[in-house]
């Protein structure tokens, strides 16, 4: 999967809200899930396909049921991508903060 798929698949807010009910409450079939979405149980199934075709679920089939579980490895992809953006605003952060303490010392003279 491309990160473009994955940033496509975040972009919604129900299907971020899906990955977190699946952080945090493990492997739940389709129709627990859709229980929890004030939307038809097939538009939450669209949203699973996404979040699958990204790569971020898994889905597995017990009888009639469809389980899904959060997959994590595309997340971590675009953790990497992020993190020089990450060390950036740290950086100009941190010359922030070095910043008032030099205005702090001026006035404190």
């Amino acid at each position: 999967m491309t990160a473009d798929h994955v940033f496509t698949a975040l972009a919604s807010p129900a299907r971020r809200e899906l990955l977190r009910l699946l952080l945090d409450e493990g492997v739940q079939p389709a129709g627990r899930l859709a229980e929890r979405f004030d939307m038809s149980r097939p538009s939450v199934s669209e949203h699973l396909k996404v979040l699958k075709d990204a790569g971020l679920v898994a889905e597995t089939r017990r009888g009639r049921e469809r389980l899904y579980r959060l997959e994590a490895a595309p997340l971590m992809e675009i953790r990497d991508w992020l993190s020089p953006y990450e060390r950036f605003w740290r950086d100009r952060i941190g010359g922030l903060s070095d910043l008032l303490d030099e205005m702090e010392d001026e006035e404190d003279a």
